[in-house]
């Protein structure tokens, strides 16, 4: 679908795809938010009711139709044409979905779509931990450990949209097997899959344990965080980026683990490639994905860098 002239709207929409509500976003040029909402996902999740609530929700939202185009955050990878879904985490029936077309029948504006993580991402670069930034990287640490890049202020997802899978890394070559077919990814050490692996228990005991004095607690968070920083090193020498932006429900416990990840920083980067480096906790929280969405759609529609 051909773009509106972007003189002609005053908004875009971002929208957060998940396996369990649907958020929603209208906003404007200089990120400020007109409407919100939030919807269930329809379950089952075929591409067809999700569409179908989607469309509703835009409905519902802008009723006047002042929202120019529309952005979308899937969880899982998208095509180099940004328009269609390769595949959607946690939702039933989908692959190789042309998720843009189908939205764009039904709404009658254009569509671009990106993967959820790496809508988290730009998010924070524009409104979040990282707007002061031109180049950021942000590392998701939940479930998994996800990733997104910005480079220039714009999202980096490489040549076939698959770029920014910064969890997958591998620092130890002999670590546990992960899904990706790698071994030792940064993932295997620092999601909460780990965590439950290595202490049978939710990272929120662990930490809470950790705040009460437990030495093994505060010894596992500790080597955490030295696990986390040979990461972010490894990063920190492709990229050089002025900020590391941590996400993820993990980071909540981000003082327990952040002065180890900096002592392996510090003792594995030079300074060249760390110059006024900051790391720290992201700040929009379950919002992200949307505002980074209505990003993206600004980008690709809006003529906006």
């Amino acid at each position: 679908m051909t773009a509106p002239a972007p003189d002609r709207f005053q908004t875009t929409i971002g929208i957060d795809l998940g396996g369990t509500s649907i958020g929603l976003g209208c906003f404007d040029r200089d990120g400020h938010c007109t409407a919100s909402a939030s919807v269930p996902t329809p379950q089952p999740a075929t591409p067809e009711a999700v569409t179908g609530a989607i469309a509703a929700a835009i409905e519902d939202i802008d009723p006047d139709r002042q929202c120019g185009a529309i952005g979308v955050g899937t969880p899982g990878p998208v095509d180099a044409t940004e328009r269609v879904a390769l595949v959607a985490i946690n939702l039933a029936g989908w692959q190789d979905v042309p998720l843009a077309a189908n939205i764009e029948a039904r709404c009658g504006r254009p569509v671009v779509l990106g993967n959820d993580a790496n809508c988290a991402g730009l998010g924070e670069a524009w409104l979040g931990a990282a707007r002061w930034a031109k180049n950021s990287i942000v590392l998701t640490l939940g479930t998994g450990v996800g990733g997104a890049i910005v480079l220039g202020g714009q999202l980096f997802s490489g040549h076939r949209g698959a770029a920014g899978e910064l969890g997958l890394i591998s620092i130890d070559p002999d670590g546990p097997e992960c899904n990706s077919g790698n071994r030792g990814s940064l993932e295997q050490f620092c999601s909460v899959q780990a965590i439950r692996r290595d202490c049978g228990c939710e990272p929120l005991e662990l930490a809470e344990r950790a705040e009460a004095g437990d030495a093994e607690a505060i010894a596992y968070w500790e080597r955490y965080g030295r696990y986390l920083g040979i990461g972010i090193a490894n990063l920190l020498y492709v990229l050089t980026p002025e900020i590391v932006v941590l996400g993820g429900g993990i980071s909540a416990g981000i003082d327990l683990f952040l002065p180890s990840a900096m002592a392996e920083i510090d003792a594995r980067v030079l300074p060249t490639s760390r110059v006024g480096l900051t790391v720290r906790c992201a700040e929009l929280g379950n919002r992200a994905g949307a505002i980074g969405a209505a990003r993206l759609a600004w980008q690709r529609f809006g003529a906006v860098e």
